[in-house]
C-alpha cells in the first residue's frame, strides 16, 4: 500500500515535469502539508489535557520544528538532486538512508540487530542494484546530469534527513501518538514549504499553464502523498522504521511497471528478479523480530542499612529474646 502511494506520487511528478513542463517539488509538498495541517493539526487543537495543541507547543515547539525542517528537506533534496545526478545515482545513493535509519534506532530507540537481520538488508539492496541493471540495460539512463557530484550529494543529505525523520516518527508514534506527530508535522511543514516555496519557486509556479489536466495531477499527488503519511504511522507501529523503509523499496519497481504502458519504457526480465529480491530481503528481515535493549542497570549496590530508628528496635528486640533463650 505504502509502496503504491510512493509510486502515485512518482507517476504524477514525472507527468508533470514530462508533458507539461511543470517542476514544482516544493509546492507539491505545501499542498500535502497544508492537508495534514486541516486534518489532524485541527484535531489536535480540540483535544483536552495534555494532548492539546497549545499544550504540546509549550513544552516541545523548538522538537518539532527541527523534525519539520528535516521533513521537508529531504522531501526537496531528494527531488532537486534529480536536476544535477543520474536516475541511477538516485536510486542507490538513496539506499545509504537505510543503514543511517538502522545506526539511528541503535542509538536513539535501542533496537538490537541480529545477523538474519543484517543479512536480509544486504539481500534487498542486492535487489536495488538488480533494478539499476536493469535500468541500463533497458536504456532509461540517458540523463548525465549537470553536475554529477552536488546531484549525489543533495540524495545521501536527503536519505540522511529521511533517517531522521522516520526514526523520530517511530520514536513518537509509539511513545506518544499518531495524531500528535502528524499534527505537528502538518503544523510546521506547512510553516516552513511555504517560507522556502516562497523563495524558490515563485517564478515556476507563475510560468504555469494552468487547465484542469495539471489541476488534477496536483491533487492526485496531494492525496497519495497524504495517504502515504497517514498510513505509514499505522505500520511503523507493529514494525519498525527500518523494516517499512525496505518494503518501500518495491516502489521504485512498481512505477516501471506502470511506465511501461504510460511513458513507453522498455520491459527487461532483471525488473522482475529485482522484485523478487527485495520481497525476499523483506521477508527475511521480518521473520525475525528485532530486540530492544534494556536500560543499563547501575553497579552501585544496592543499600542494605535498616537505619538507626530500625536498628534500635532490632537491638531491643535482640535483648529481649536473650533472657527468654537463657531459661
Amino acid at each position: 500500500m505504502l509502496s503504491l502511494c510512493i509510486c502515485g506520487t512518482a507517476i504524477t511528478s514525472q507527468y508533470l515535469a514530462e508533458r507539461y513542463r511543470v517542476n514544482t517539488p516544493m509546492l507539491q509538498s505545501f499542498i500535502n502539508y497544508c492537508l495534514l495541517l486541516l486534518f489532524y493539526t485541527v484535531m489536535l487543537a480540540f483535544r483536552s489535557g495534555s494532548d492539546n495543541l497549545l499544550h504540546i507547543l509549550k513544552r516541545k515547539w523548538w522538537k518539532y520544528v527541527l523534525l519539520g525542517l528535516a521533513d521537508v528537506e529531504a522531501n526537496y533534496l531528494i527531488v532537486r538532486a534529480y536536476q544535477y545526478t543520474t536516475l541511477t545515482s538516485v536510486q542507490l545513493l538513496d539506499c545509504f538512508g537505510i543503514p543511517v535509519l538502522m545506526a539511528l534506532s541503535w542509538f536513539v530507540l535501542y533496537a538490537r540487530y541480529r545477523v538474519i537481520h543484517l543479512i536480509a538488508v544486504a539481500v534487498c539492496l542486492l535487489g536495488v542494484g538488480t533494478m539499476v541493471g536493469a535500468d541500463i540495460l533497458a536504456g532509461r539512463e540517458d540523463n548525465s546530469g549537470s553536475d554529477v557530484l552536488i546531484g549525489d550529494i543533495l540524495v545521501l543529505l536527503g536519505a540522511s534527513l529521511y533517517a531522521v525523520s522516520n526514526v523520530c516518527e517511530e520514536y513518537i508514534v509509539k511513545k506518544l501518538s499518531r495524531q500528535e506527530f502528524l499534527g505537528m508535522v502538518g503544523l510546521f511543514g506547512t510553516i516552513i514549504s511555504g517560507i522556502q516555496l516562497s523563495i524558490v519557486e515563485c517564478k515556476d509556479i507563475a510560468s504555469i499553464q494552468w487547465d484542469w489536466k495539471i489541476a488534477l495531477l496536483f491533487v492526485a499527488f496531494a492525496l497519495c502523498m497524504f495517504c502515504l503519511y497517514s498510513f505509514m504511522p499505522l505500520v511503523i507501529q507493529v514494525t519498525s522504521a527500518t523494516s517499512v523503509n525496505l518494503g518501500i523499496l518495491t516502489a521504485d519497481l512498481y512505477s516501471l511497471f506502470f511506465g511501461l504502458f504510460l511513458f513507453g519504457y522498455k520491459f527487461s526480465g532483471l525488473y522482475l528478479l529485482s522484485f523478487t529480491v527485495i520481497m525476499v530481503g523483506f521477508v527475511l528481515y521480518c521473520s525475525t523480530p528485532t530486540r530492544t535493549a534494556e536500560p543499563a542497570e547501575s553497579s552501585v549496590p544496592p543499600i542494605t542499612s535498616i537505619g538507626i530508628d530500625n536498628l534500635g528496635l532490632k537491638l531491643e528486640e535482640n535483648l529481649q529474646e536473650t533472657p527468654s533463650a537463657a531459661l
